[in-house]
């Protein structure tokens, strides 16, 4: 089969198109015949070699897929053969035309829900309303999406409307882009700096950061009083150390930083989410917004464009 591997950490260059032997589904795992790929920020902070040697040369990228169950392996129902489903495959292994992942991982697409379009929203969408439940977000309240052109941050603006959010407020890096999260249910538009609008409040009750980076201590001065921001994403790089010193310079007005990764919610838990929000897509109510879709063997390309910023939504691959 073919793949897309890792050979040098750091620039796009780095990734390869490999001939490689089909995978093997060991127990409780089953291998998806890929249809479509998501490429996602991990992806790219993976491949920049940011997360150290918990990842090494030669490695398949890729966390996201959607395509027919080909085979099974011991422990895992027969009867998911021929199956239309989502997968996560883990931190890798994404990015070929056959992908393994645990069977516990995999959830079949509702009817009406093309590949692509799962891609765009199965993982994305439920980190995103599950990162909004630990940020305890309630109706009436204000939210600031900073990073909200991903698709995390889009379905994170639909799902914040749909919730009851008072004030639905986004940064992004451009008018244009600010329009089409206006027409997804933004309230008010933000440049990434978090500069904003004359009518836009100043504090919010809960900013959801998928950027993070060297600005983190800037948008800690955003939260009013009880305020939560949640770090879902670093696809700016780490927040500086001393960025709780920030935090506790407001001492008094009680706001709170957390962090959010869906490896911390049980598969009990994330499994009906997930299943909820595909088939909100199939319906209708979630938006994917595709920005592209790329055969395979131009993943490299698809990593330059987010490097340059100019991704709205997600770029999907298909073998």
């Amino acid at each position: 089969m073919r793949a897309v591997t890792i050979q040098q950490f750091g620039d796009p260059s780095g990734m390869v198109v490999a001939e490689l032997p089909p995978p093997v589904p060991p127990a409780d795992h089953l291998v998806v015949q890929t249809e479509a790929i998501g490429v996602g920020g991990v992806d790219a902070v993976v491949r920049r070699g940011a997360l150290g040697p918990a990842f090494s040369e030669g490695m398949i990228l890729g966390s996201e897929v959607a395509g027919t169950v080909s085979s099974v392996g011991a422990g895992v129902d027969p009867a998911w053969v021929g199956r239309r489903v989502w997968a996560f495959t883990g931190t890798s292994g994404g990015y070929a035309e056959q992908a393994v992942a645990r069977v516990d991982d995999v959830v079949e697409l509702p009817d009406g829900l093309s590949p692509v379009d799962a891609v765009t929203v199965g993982g994305a969408s439920t980190v995103a309303r599950l990162a909004l439940t630990h940020a305890h977000l309630r109706s009436g309240e204000s939210i600031l999406v900073r990073g909200a052109a991903g698709s995390i941050g889009i379905a994170a603006v639909e799902i914040a409307v749909r919730a009851g959010a008072a004030v639905v407020a986004v940064t992004t890096s451009s008018p244009e882009r600010g329009d089409r999260l206006r027409a997804l249910g933004a309230t008010h538009v933000l440049d990434r700096d978090g500069r904003a609008e004359s009518d836009a409040p100043a504090l919010f009750d809960v900013i959801l950061d998928i950027a993070a980076g060297p600005a983190v201590p800037d948008f800690v001065d955003r939260l009013a009083p009880h305020g939560r921001l949640v770090l879902v994403g670093v696809v700016a790089g780490f927040p500086p150390a001393d960025f709780g010193a920030r935090l506790l310079s407001s001492f008094q007005q009680s706001r709170s930083v957390a962090t959010f990764s869906l490896d911390s919610v049980p598969a009990s838990q994330r499994d009906p989410v997930r299943a909820a929000q595909l088939d909100a897509a199939a319906r209708g109510e979630l938006h994917a917004v595709v920005d592209d879709v790329l055969p395979l063997a131009q993943a490299a390309e698809a990593h330059r464009r987010m490097d340059r910023g100019t991704v709205f939504g997600r770029i999907v691959l298909v073998p």
